[in-house]
């Protein structure tokens, strides 16, 4: 369960920039996501964390959202941070759709 839960807050803070278009809800669940902006980086941390812990599709999607979340801290990685941080660049172009796959995701375990 927390790996999806995981997913849905990490999705909401991907999406941020879609939010207000939401009709009824958009603007309060912006507010929420800009809230939870600040800690970007500890939650892409996070997420990788528990990704990696709870391996499969669920894990998959929390490692590549935390990835694209804790961009700025992965350079200081010893000897793979450059690396990943190309990989982190790479998939911050698709933002928004990782964004809205994790939400979706993380829903959907949540309620199977």
């Amino acid at each position: 369960m927390i790996v999806e839960i995981v997913n849905i807050v990490a999705g909401l803070i991907l999406i941020m920039g879609i939010l207000p278009s939401i009709p009824a809800v958009g603007k309060s669940l912006e507010t929420v996501a800009k809230w939870l902006g600040r800690f970007q980086t500890i939650i892409g941390i996070i997420a990788i964390v528990v990704g990696i812990l709870y391996f499969g599709l669920q894990g998959i999607v929390a490692i590549i959202a935390g990835l694209v979340l804790a961009m700025g801290i992965l350079t200081s990685i010893p000897a793979i941070g450059k690396s990943l941080e190309e990989v982190a660049k790479w998939l911050g172009r698709f933002q928004t759709i990782i964004g809205i796959v994790a939400i979706i995701i993380g829903i959907w375990g949540l309620l199977a």
